[in-house]
């Protein structure tokens, strides 16, 4: 495995981040607590979560799946990198969230926060959270009020940073001169969508992010598995998730469809994976930590390890930007 600094911090991490989105789900905990372990035999240290991932009946499962795994021991909490997010709406009964219910339960508001933190670090069974990521902006809460919680958590050591997702350019240049003003750290890392298909993050993020010294972590490096085999995939009739997922639905516009073999047709040529080559690209693009994969099983953990070693020619690369040119925005027939 291969490790970076995320941003500007002292914190070393993998180049593969795992995501755990799918835990407690369309994996269950045993095969959850399989993947866990093999990421770390492999030297994956970065594991990331949210409070609301989970099925819809108990949001914050996966969360307590991350923690009954910790709770088997051999230091593994101690060999992980760990961050969630918070922002989403939770209630606290079991029962449906509502405004009404729950008018304090969600967004970034200080009371949120610290309720939230405390509600993660039970369900994860840990006393610290390495990275805590604010899962969306918050355009109802001014940054002095979360970075007063957030200070008042680091001085209680329950979490080490803070990150977001989602954020737009000007939020994280906004984010980090309120926090600058405070004398604190601000973020350290954002978390947002970018891929080969998708490089509008290339037009404002990437660039606030690198001035401000973040990590870049993208999410959907395989923009909903189109660019992972998605037309052998379909032509193989491989998987119920090919023919009825959001790759299908982007095949079925021929603009997407005719990049998307004309990706496929490059890779061939150079007997390459499409799902290896589209996570190996993300770790040439300056700022990028690591891209989050979340894999479903053993097979697809294995594939996304292979990324890591995997080496892109300067022709390779050329190519791959003249069928996904960029910066710019991306064609409207990825905008679904």
């Amino acid at each position: 495995m291969r490790y970076t600094q995320l941003g500007r911090t002292g914190l070393k991490v993998s180049r593969i981040v795992l995501g755990t989105m799918n835990f407690g789900g369309q994996t269950d905990e045993a095969a959850g607590h399989a993947i866990m372990d093999t990421a770390l035999d492999a030297g994956i240290n970065f594991f990331d979560t949210a409070d609301i991932y989970g099925v819809a009946e108990e949001k914050g499962l996966t969360e307590k799946v991350i923690g009954r795994w910790f709770a088997q021991g051999g230091g593994r909490r101690d060999k992980v990198v760990l961050a969630t997010k918070v922002y989403g709406n939770m209630s606290e009964d079991g029962k449906a969230w509502n405004e009404e219910s729950w008018p304090n339960h969600d967004r970034l508001s200080a009371l949120n926060i610290r309720r939230a933190v405390e509600a993660s670090l039970r369900r994860l069974g840990t006393d610290h959270i390495d990275v805590y990521q604010f899962h969306h902006i918050d355009r109802r809460t001014p940054f002095d009020e979360i970075w007063q919680a957030v200070d008042v958590l680091v001085r209680q050591g329950k979490i080490l940073h803070a990150g977001s997702s989602n954020f737009p350019g000007y939020k994280i240049a906004q984010a980090n001169e309120s926090a600058a003003n405070r004398g604190s750290m601000g973020l350290v890392s954002e978390q947002c969508l970018y891929n080969l298909a998708e490089r509008r993050a290339e037009l404002d993020v990437i660039p606030a992010a690198r001035e401000y010294g973040l990590g870049v972590i993208p999410w959907s490096p395989l923009h909903q598995g189109l660019l992972g085999g998605a037309l052998r995939k379909e032509r193989e009739a491989v998987g119920a998730r090919t023919k009825v997922g959001r790759s299908a639905a982007g095949l079925a516009d021929p603009v997407v469809r005719a990049r998307v073999q004309a990706y496929e047709d490059l890779l061939g040529k150079h007997g390459l994976e499409p799902g290896e080559v589209a996570l190996a690209w993300l770790l040439t693009r300056p700022g990028v930590t690591g891209p989050i994969v979340g894999p479903r099983t053993q097979e697809q953990f294995a594939s996304a390890l292979r990324a890591v070693e995997l080496e892109l020619d300067e022709e390779l690369l050329a190519g791959l930007d003249e069928i996904f040119p960029g910066p710019g925005p991306a064609p409207e027939a990825f905008a679904w």
